[in-house]
């Protein structure tokens, strides 16, 4: 051996035992070099992507919207055609997603919440009530972001959060583990005084400035590109939730506005209030989603193009997972305006069938395969098991996931079902949604067929107690379209398939401790047994105890739920439910939890009608009178 070659090979081995010593926490999950340090992690989260709103989802009309970026994505990794969210709605899948709580034992099923089961508008015209369901995830969570957080990671929050009772509103990211948090709407802030002025131009003065590639200037992206580029130094979780494609509609691109016109053969608008041309033909949103795709654009590039400082001479795109995904299906309409169409699939965001649920579910990384279709039904509950596992991250103790560990088949093969396991270790071929809201739905997934249990059938002839569809005839782990449209109810075709699948989700409801829809007492119309609801009659307190007093007028009392307070009168009032005693004698007695300032008694009958004491105003009454629920409820003195 040559004395330069015996010198080169000390000093290898002296640079690979300082490059493993530096990196004492590697794991070799994913099967590459001893040399990898920690995986980062990007999850992009958007608001409101319909599934057929990202061109490489193209089935049947062709999509209209361009999506070069997103589509670029597709071909590094994983697209899951049947990937879906954990809820129809914003706020109960993003906690979902963070907390790894399916919505229905979370008890936050909807947007908003932390308030009285009440109507809405009239009293007498809303025939079904929503359950009270939690205003936001609990402050002491144990969250995807804190786990990461507690092994080391640098964790942050660019975008929209949703997580709390109001936007502004207590938890916030910092509070559930994340070390850096933006939340600037950037480019989708309204455009004043209405959506056909106020465009960006390129001025250096106007804060949307337009850039080389004629796109707004957009604080929400750059806020993502900032986070990266202060914090590539260390493994990182960056959850991205983009403000993009969420209502108000509008574009500050007036040449993108003009572009999608031309493109889907309608006029420029003129009436800035509407638009109800029906499909996926509104220039608006057209604009909005390729502005989305831009902006995620940016983030990508910037992974593929920057070096890793943690991993000399690679990229940071080698060592980052992605998964981008939407928090619900496509908003089909809203505030006047005809958005999009999720088409072939069913109605869309608000709604349990398919077209509400379905998204764009895009993951690549190191050592996941690439150009991968799957027909795997896959879930954003299953995130958080999934991250920890790539990362070589315990579970934490004592925390229930009820999402599945896709790591398996990332790594291994993306078409293979038979790898991901439920909970008792056999292939998971069951998926639930609890949507006890609007649409008033809970929905089972079992192979190939859906169910649907409605809660509102009662005397609403529109309206099925049950739906069944064959969405898909799958074998050897490809998927035949059969009736993705819901538009073939076997319900009475298969009435023992049907029981069966009824039985299967009261068990898992039950298993959660959902809460369910109730029927309205003041309803007009008729409602059988609407004249055989309780009266609460009386209520008296003594020390901390508080005692309800009720008659029976037919229906048996089978439920009792005190709904509490500890912030009356605050800005953000935030409402509570906790179970009360129903005893012989026709009493309720329940003890007030600590700090309770306000109170009712919600009563549910064998009917399933709930009566509230004292009756709530509709939340019409409040906004119009300008009061809070506290100033109608009973006082804790």
């Amino acid at each position: 051996m040559k004395y330069r070659d015996y010198i080169t090979g000390i000093i290898a081995l002296i640079l690979c035992f300082s490059c493993n010593t530096q990196n004492p926490k590697v794991t070799n999950h994913t099967s590459q070099s001893t040399d990898r340090p920690e995986p980062n992690v990007v999850l992009l989260l958007t608001d409101d992507l319909g599934w057929q709103d990202v061109k490489v989802y193209d089935i049947d009309e062709p999509s209209p919207y361009e999506t070069p970026n997103i589509d670029a994505l597709a071909k590094k990794g994983v697209q899951f055609w049947q990937a879906y969210s954990p809820a129809p709605t914003c706020a109960p899948s993003r906690c979902a997603i963070m907390s790894g709580n399916h919505p229905a034992r979370a008890q936050k099923t909807h947007v908003v919440g932390g308030a009285p089961p009440t109507v809405n508008g009239n009293k007498n015209t809303q025939r079904i009530l929503d359950p009270w369901y939690s205003g936001r995830m609990p402050e002491n969570e144990m969250t995807l972001a804190r786990v990461l957080q507690q092994k080391g990671y640098t964790t942050g929050h660019a975008g929209k959060w949703h997580m709390a009772i109001n936007h502004h509103a207590f938890p916030q990211p910092e509070d559930q583990g994340f070390d850096v948090t933006t939340a600037n709407r950037g480019a989708t802030s309204p455009q004043k005084p209405h959506r056909l002025t106020d465009f960006a131009t390129t001025k250096a003065s106007d804060p949307y400035r337009l850039d080389e590639n004629g796109f707004p200037y957009h604080q929400n992206s750059q806020d993502a590109l900032n986070f990266l580029k202060e914090n590539k130094q260390d493994p990182f979780f960056l959850y991205y939730a983009t403000f993009l494609v969420h209502a108000p509609i509008h574009t500050r691109s007036k040449a993108l506005l003009e572009k999608y016109c031309q493109k889907l053969g309608v006029p420029y608008p003129t009436d800035p209030n509407h638009w109800d041309v029906k499909g996926q033909n509104n220039p608006y949103y057209a604009a909005m989603v390729e502005m989305l795709d831009y902006y995620v654009g940016q983030v990508f590039d910037y992974l593929e193009t920057t070096d890793d400082p943690r991993w000399p001479g690679h990229k940071l795109s080698e060592n980052t997972y992605i998964i981008f995904t939407s928090d619900n299906g496509g908003m089909e309409n809203a505030h006047g305006d005809v958005i999009t169409d999720n088409y072939p699939l069913d109605k869309g965001k608000i709604n349990a069938k398919e077209g509400g649920t379905r998204v764009p579910l895009l993951i690549s990384g190191p050592g996941i395969k690439k150009g991968i279709e799957s027909d795997v039904v896959v879930n954003g509950l299953d995130f958080y098991p999934t991250i920890l596992s790539l990362l070589g991250i315990d579970k934490p103790k004592d925390k229930h996931l009820d999402g599945a560990d896709l790591s398996t088949l990332l790594l291994k093969d993306p078409t293979d079902s038979k790898l991901v396991l439920a909970e008792n270790g056999k292939e998971r071929t069951t998926m639930m949604w609890h949507f006890p809201h609007s649409s008033f739905q809970s929905t089972l997934r079992v192979g190939d067929y859906k169910f649907i249990r409605n809660y509102d059938f009662k005397n609403n002839p529109k309206t099925p107690e049950f739906e069944l569809y064959k969405l898909y005839t799958t074998g050897n782990g490809i998927a035949e379209r059969v009736d993705i449209e819901e538009a073939n109810n076997l319900a009475t075709t298969y009435p023992e398939k049907t029981k069966e699948m009824n039985s299967q989700l009261t068990a898992i409801l039950t298993e959660m401790n959902a809460s369910y829809p109730s029927y309205n007492p003041y309803y007009k119309s008729d409602l059988d047994h609407k004249e055989t609801v309780p009266t609460v009659l009386s209520t008296s307190i003594t020390n901390d105890q508080v005692t309800f007093k009720y008659k029976e007028n037919g229906a048996k009392v089978v439920k009792a739920n005190l709904i509490y307070t500890t912030n009356g009168g605050h800005r953000y009032e935030e409402w509570f439910k906790t179970d009360a005693k129903i005893n012989a004698d026709g009493t309720i007695t329940t003890n007030l939890p600590k700090g309770t300032t306000h109170y009712i008694i919600n009563l549910i009958d064998a009917h399933k009608f709930l009566v509230s004491y004292p009756e709530m105003p509709s939340n019409k009454t409040l906004k119009n009178e300008k009061k809070k629920y506290s100033d109608y409820a009973l006082r804790n003195k």
